[in-house]
C-alpha cells in the first residue's frame, strides 16, 4: 500500500470525555465511522485481553477504550460485542478484572468468548483454528494494547488478531512456529491479513515497557494510534518511542515478504504532531525464546483447564 495514513490522537487520561473525544477523532481523520462500518453490522470488538488483571496493571486494553468505541457503535446502529481468547482465564474473568460488565451491560453489548474454532487456510500452508464468532463478524475493530513483548520486543497492531486463535492452540502455535522469530511472525501476519480487521486503534495512553506483555511496567504514554496497514501503524508506534523499526520482529518479517509500508517518510502521519512528545527511555524487555516447549504447552494446557474448571463451579 502506498503513503498509507495513521492517525495519532493526544489523550493524557481516561476520563470519558478524552477519551470519547479521542476514539470520535480517529474515526474522522481515518474517514468516518461509515467508511468502515454500516448501520446493522455485527461488529467483533478485539481487546487485548491476555490475563484478568486491573486496569491498573496496563496488561489489558483499558476498559474506557472498549467502552467509548463500542457506544460509538451502537448510536451509530451497529451491533458491537467484546471478544477474545485469553491466554490465562476466559474473556469474563477479564471483563470482571476490568470492572468492566455493568457497563457493558447497561449499553447491551455481548461479552463472547472466542471459541468454537473452525480450521481456516491462512495462506501460509497451515491450517489454523479461528474462532466462529470472530468469522461470522461483519467488521472486525482491533483494540490492541501498546505493550512491550519478550518474545517479539514489543507488539502494536498485528499480534492481538492472534488472540482470535481459540483456546491454547496459540500454545500449541508457539512451538510449532516458534523456533525462528521469522515463521512465528509470518504467522501472525498471515492471521491479521486473513481477518483483515476494518480499523486498528492502539491503546497507548498508558503503555506497558519493560517484562511485557503480562508482568511489565504501566507507564504514560499519552497516545491513540489507528489505521488500516498494520504495517504503517506498528512503524509510527516504534518512532514515539525512539525504537528503530528495524530491530522489531514483525516488522522484519513484513518487509521479507514484501507485505505493508515500513518506510516512515512514506506513511502519512494524520492528526496531532509527535515530534515534541517522543518518550526517549521506553525499557524494552530481556528476549526469551518465542518457542514454548512440548513440557511448557502441556502444563499451560493444565493450567488453563483448571482456572477454567473453578469458573464454571462458581457459576453453579
Amino acid at each position: 500500500m502506498s503513503n498509507p495514513r495513521v492517525a495519532l490522537t493526544r489523550c493524557t487520561d481516561y476520563s470519558q470525555a478524552k477519551i470519547s473525544e479521542a476514539i470520535q477523532r480517529q474515526f474522522e481523520l481515518l474517514g468516518g465511522l461509515e467508511k468502515f462500518v454500516s448501520r446493522g453490522d455485527i461488529v467483533l470488538l478485539k481487546p487485548n485481553f491476555i490475563a484478568p488483571k486491573s486496569r491498573r496493571h496496563a496488561t489489558q486494553t483499558d476498559p474506557a477504550v472498549i467502552i467509548e468505541t463500542a457506544r460509538l457503535l451502537k448510536d451509530f446502529g451497529a451491533k458491537p460485542f467484546v471478544g477474545d481468547s485469553p491466554a490465562w482465564g476466559n474473556v469474563f474473568s477479564c471483563v470482571k478484572a476490568l470492572k468492566l460488565e455493568e457497563t457493558l451491560k447497561k449499553l447491551s453489548v455481548p461479552v463472547r468468548q472466542l471459541d468454537k474454532p473452525k480450521k481456516c487456510q491462512i495462506g501460509i500452508d497451515a491450517a489454523v483454528g479461528i474462532s466462529s464468532a470472530a468469522l461470522d463478524a461483519d467488521v472486525i475493530v482491533n483494540l490492541p494494547k501498546f505493550k512491550s513483548h519478550q518474545q517479539l520486543v514489543a507488539t502494536f497492531a498485528v499480534k492481538n488478531m492472534f488472540g482470535c486463535v481459540s483456546g491454547k492452540r496459540k500454545a500449541l502455535w508457539h512451538f510449532t512456529k516458534g523456533k525462528s522469530s521469522y515463521d512465528f511472525c509470518e504467522l501472525l501476519i498471515a492471521i491479521y491479513r486473513f481477518l483483515s480487521p476494518a480499523l486498528t486503534i492502539i491503546d497507548a495512553v498508558t503503555a506497558m515497557d519493560g517484562p511485557g506483555p503480562i508482568r511489565g511496567r504501566a507507564r504514560p504514554l499519552g497516545w491513540l494510534i489507528g489505521g488500516t496497514e498494520p504495517i504503517a501503524c506498528e512503524t509510527i508506534c516504534c518512532k514515539l518511542i525512539n525504537l528503530n523499526p528495524d530491530d522489531l520482529p514483525i516488522i522484519k518479517t513484513a518487509r521479507q515478504i514484501g507485505l505493508g509500508c515500513s518506510n516512515s517518510d512514506a506513511i502519512k502521519i494524520i492528526g496531532d504532531d509527535y515530534s515534541q512528545n517522543i518518550c526517549t527511555d521506553f525499557e524494552l524487555p530481556k528476549l526469551i525464546p518465542i518457542r514454548f516447549s512440548l513440557v511448557h504447552v502441556c502444563k499451560s494446557a493444565c493450567k488453563q483447564i483448571l482456572l477454567l474448571a473453578k469458573a464454571a463451579i462458581k457459576k453453579l
